[in-house]
């Protein structure tokens, strides 16, 4: 879990405002219920114009197209009360939500991603893996996500339940080959695993997109996934000087591939950018474990909602990656954007 603090954000001097995509975020959680439209518009106002909800559980599924429809419904309840003039250069842009000039005015459009979680491999049966591809061939989500591989824990590494992981990782693939939808991998504590898989299936990261989400590897995994095709997440982890080992790997994959490699996402409500967290406990107690995971049946337990990640925090990543990389802000975020959408196979206008 990680924690961030509203009040510690507002002491900061905020980074300045691109247009950004927040590529992996769990804005369907429950500890977002009470405001979630209120942090959908603060969201906004920092410079996001397309969050992705991705999926870990089946039973979650349904949850993330109701709140994709609530957060877009209320954009074009927003474009209703422009003028006539004004929502038909809005409704041109479409997904870009193109115009600074009506930020006040709309949202940021969200977009489903479908997948079922490694970690959470024991909840998952092979019923879920045909609901699934029934609901993709449906209703086509952005991407499969979040799939792969998870052997942080001990448990996770048992034979069995490893087998099970593996197994699920390449039937996901199977899916996304099938409808030729890009995917978004967790791979933790089993990179070579997940790239042996990887470069034995059909699924083909150049020619579909797909991002490492919120990557962890070193630097020879970082070039290995890059090679294949996939975009390197990057999270609020990048904030954090002590994180010597990604910052390298990060480093080292620019230098080879160049920016065109790399995506941000929030992955909130975890991954808190380090100067947006409060003092509570130490930093690596809060990295060691997910919000998400805290409860099989409710995520963040009796956490306060205060905290949290959320998707307004996202500049904090830009702007941290702009130093680390030596790259203009205004330069590396309108990248990211493209990048973004290479890899969601998307294609958004980068608002002017």
């Amino acid at each position: 879990m990680t924690f961030v603090d509203s009040s510690a954000m507002a002491k900061q001097t905020s980074p300045s405002i691109y247009p950004l995509i927040d590529t992996h975020t769990h804005f369907d959680a429950p500890v977002f219920d009470n405001d979630r439209q209120l942090q959908a518009q603060q969201a906004y106002e920092r410079g996001v114009r397309h969050l992705v909800l991705v999926g870990y559980l089946y039973r979650h599924f349904e949850r993330l197209y109701d709140i994709e429809q609530v957060l877009n419904q209320q954009s074009l309840n927003k474009l209703s009360h422009l003028s006539t003039s004004q929502s038909s250069t809005m409704k041109a842009d479409d997904d870009d939500e193109g115009s600074d000039k009506s930020s006040d005015k709309l949202r940021i459009i969200s977009h489903v991603a479908l997948g079922l979680h490694p970690f959470y491999i024991e909840q998952h049966n092979q019923d879920h893996l045909k609901q699934m591809a029934k609901i993709i061939a449906e209703r086509r989500p952005l991407a499969i996500g979040e799939i792969g591989l998870d052997t942080f824990t001990d448990a996770m590494k048992v034979p069995a339940i490893f087998a099970k992981q593996q197994q699920f990782f390449k039937a996901q693939l199977d899916m996304a080959v099938t409808h030729q939808l890009p995917v978004m991998l967790h791979i933790r504590k089993a990179h070579a695993e997940a790239l042996a898989i990887l470069k034995a299936h059909d699924y083909d990261a150049h020619q579909l997109g797909g991002i490492a989400h919120s990557f962890s590897g070193g630097v020879q995994e970082a070039k290995a996934f890059v090679k294949l095709g996939f975009k390197l997440g990057v999270t609020g982890q990048v904030t954090n000087p002590n994180a010597k080992k990604l910052r390298h790997a990060i480093q080292a994959a620019v230098d080879v591939y160049g920016i065109e490699c790399l995506v941000i996402e929030t992955d909130c409500p975890d991954m808190t950018p380090i100067m947006c967290q409060t003092s509570n406990g130490s930093q690596s107690a809060r990295s060691a474990s997910s919000a998400l995971g805290q409860s099989p049946n409710n995520e963040w337990g009796d956490a306060p909602s205060h905290n949290r990640n959320v998707p307004a925090n996202l500049p904090w990543v830009l702007s941290s990656l702009s130093e680390l990389l030596d790259v203009s802000i205004a330069k590396l975020a309108e990248q990211l954007w493209h990048n973004s959408c290479s890899a969601l196979q998307t294609e958004w206008r980068y608002p002017i």
